[in-house]
C-alpha cells in the first residue's frame, strides 16, 4: 500500500499544479500536510476498523468543503481571510483537493476505502486494467457490479500499520512495528519527481520575492 510520503508527494503535484500563481512555501505545504491527514486514523487504535476508515471517508473533505463554503460566503466576512489574507479561502480549497486526491485515492486504487463511513459501512477498491485487444476489443476490469461476499466492513476488514501491526491480536509475542517509505520503484520515482517540482518552483518563488 502506498506510504504516506508516497500520498504527500501526490498532494504537492496537486498543489503545485493548482496554485499556479499563488504558489508560496506556505501555500504548497498545506497541500503537503493535507495529503498526509487521512493516514492519521492509523493510530486511532481505539476504533474496530478505524484505519482507512474514520479520514478516508469521502464525508470528511465533504464536510471541509460545506465549512469553507460557508465561511467564504459569510455577510460578515471570512475569518480565513481575515486571518490569512485574502487567497486563503483558495489555498484551503487546493488544500481539500490534495487530501482527496493524494491522501484518499492511492488508498481507493490499491487496499480499499471506507468511502461513506459511518453511513454506509463497507470498503470499496478501484483496481483493474484497461486495454485494447485485437481478439476482445476494448477490456476493462475497473467496474465490476456483481456484489462481493462477504462484504467488507469494519467488522471483518483491519490494515496492518505501523502503529497497529497486529489488528487482529493473533499472537501474544512482540510483533515487528514497520512504517513504509518506499515500497516499489514507481514510488520512488514518484517522490523524487515530486520532490523537484515542488523544491524548483518554491527556489522560484523565494527568488522572485
Amino acid at each position: 500500500m502506498p506510504s504516506t510520503l508516497v500520498h504527500v508527494a501526490i498532494g504537492g503535484l496537486v498543489a503545485t499544479a493548482l496554485l499556479g500563481g499563488r504558489f508560496s512555501s506556505r501555500a504548497v505545504a498545506v497541500g503537503l500536510l493535507a495529503a498526509a491527514v487521512p493516514d492519521l486514523d492509523s493510530f486511532l487504535v481505539f476504533i474496530d476498523g478505524g484505519h482507512r476508515s474514520a479520514l478516508h471517508t469521502f464525508l470528511f473533505p465533504a464536510l471541509l468543503t460545506v465549512g469553507l463554503y460557508w465561511d467564504t460566503r459569510r455577510a460578515e466576512g471570512s475569518r480565513l481571510r481575515e486571518r490569512f489574507g485574502p487567497e486563503a479561502g483558495y489555498v484551503v480549497a487546493v488544500g481539500i483537493v490534495s487530501l482527496v486526491a493524494g491522501g484518499i485515492f492511492p488508498d481507493l486504487f490499491t487496499n480499499g476505502v471506507n468511502v461513506f463511513w459511518p453511513l454506509h459501512d463497507q470498503f470499496y477498491t478501484l483496481r483493474g486494467e484497461l486495454l485494447l485487444s485485437d481478439q476482445r476489443g476494448v477490456v476493462q476490469t475497473f467496474v465490476d457490479l456483481s456484489p462481493e461476499e462477504p462484504a467488507r466492513t469494519t467488522e471483518n476488514t483491519r490494515y496492518k500499520t505501523g502503529a497497529d501491526p497486529d489488528p487482529w491480536q493473533q499472537t501474544e509475542e512482540p510483533v515487528e512495528q514497520v512504517f513504509p517509505v518506499v515500497q516499489a520503484g514507481w514510488q520512488l520515482m514518484l517522490v523524487l519527481v515530486s520532490a523537484t517540482i515542488v523544491g524548483f518552483r518554491t527556489v522560484q518563488d523565494r527568488r522572485s520575492r
